[in-house]
């Protein structure tokens, strides 16, 4: 019987191994080595041209004028806030084209999500139709736009066939159409964006919460007002955010569209930074307007995320 026991005794399990936690056989370092390439890559994509347009806005540099090259400290950014009036003009001409542009964009985005929520027949192609125009380039756009407002073959044309206005009219390069024209160019392209996060947004809001307000006798105003608006407040707020920067950083439909004029009336400040670095060859000034720009845009998006309260409770 103790010859039996002591063979049917287990064996003493194996000896943890040293200087390393149980379990694991990945070093520490693994994770960081494997995301080392996309940091470097950013490092070099977005770190780099930033510090290089900083260092640049402290400098005087003109390739084709080097003897005026150098070291310039703050003579660019004075010059662009007490010297350049057209500094100013652009400044005020952007804040204008942001807000009218990203008010409209929102208000019929909305409306648009609202409409393609609902269930009826066709539903899936009309929502292809209606987000289509996002997929389209700026530049493919201002050529869309640019053969619509055609003189004599767009709508102006059409228009002056039905007795309205008169042939030959040009809204483009008008200063009294001009903004309106761009700004309804600029909606078609830019609607879509918010109708796509908002209807994203909208099909996750619970049906329950509705059919508990209709028992309550909650129509469909205060619905909209006390269960859809507070669901999209995070959705709104992220997509306004979005297209502030990319409509202040519009330059791709303006410059086709309009080339920033006529008379400079469509000129934004991202569109004078490229005319000044591109065509002037300013690009140590060019760089400096640049820097004044990612400040204001810096300033702007976080008192907007702080004021919204983004990411809070909704109650």
């Amino acid at each position: 019987m103790a010859q039996a026991a002591a063979v049917a005794k287990p064996p003493p399990p194996p000896a943890k191994p040293k200087g390393r936690r149980h379990g694991s056989s990945t070093p520490r370092r693994l994770p960081y080595l494997l995301i080392a390439p996309a940091v470097l890559l950013m490092l070099g994509f977005i770190a780099y041209p930033v510090i290089s347009v900083f260092y640049y806005s402290l400098q005087h540099y003109n390739p084709t004028k080097p003897w005026r090259d150098g070291f310039a400290g703050f003579d660019n950014f004075l010059h662009a806030f007490t010297e350049d009036p057209q500094f100013w003009d652009t400044l005020g001409f952007s804040a204008k084209w942001v807000f009218v542009e990203v008010g409209l964009q929102l208000l019929f985005g909305l409306a648009l999500a609202l409409i393609v929520n609902q269930t009826f027949v066709g539903r899936a192609l009309g929502r292809a139709l209606v987000f289509s125009p996002w997929a389209v380039s700026g530049v493919l756009t201002s050529v869309i736009w640019v053969l619509l407002y055609n003189s004599q073959t767009g709508i102006t044309r059409y228009l002056a066939d039905l007795g309205i206005g008169s042939y030959g009219t040009s809204w483009l390069s008008d200063t009294s159409t001009v903004f309106s024209a761009a700004i309804v160019a600029d909606l078609w392209r830019g609607v879509p964006f918010f109708a796509i996060l908002i209807l994203a947004d909208l099909q996750s809001v619970s049906k329950d919460l509705y059919e508990a307000a209709e028992v309550d006798g909650a129509g469909r105003v205060r619905q909209f007002l006390h269960i859809t608006l507070p669901h999209l407040k995070d959705a709104i707020v992220l997509s306004t955010l979005l297209r502030m920067v990319w409509e202040f950083n519009n330059v791709d439909l303006l410059y086709t569209l309009t080339g920033g004029g006529p008379a400079g009336e469509t000129t934004t400040l991202p569109l004078y930074v490229a005319t000044t670095s591109v065509d002037a060859h300013d690009f140590g000034y060019a760089s400096a307007l640049t820097t004044v720009a990612f400040v204001i845009l810096l300033f702007c998006s976080v008192l907007y995320l702080r004021l919204s309260k983004f990411g809070g409770d909704n109650k």
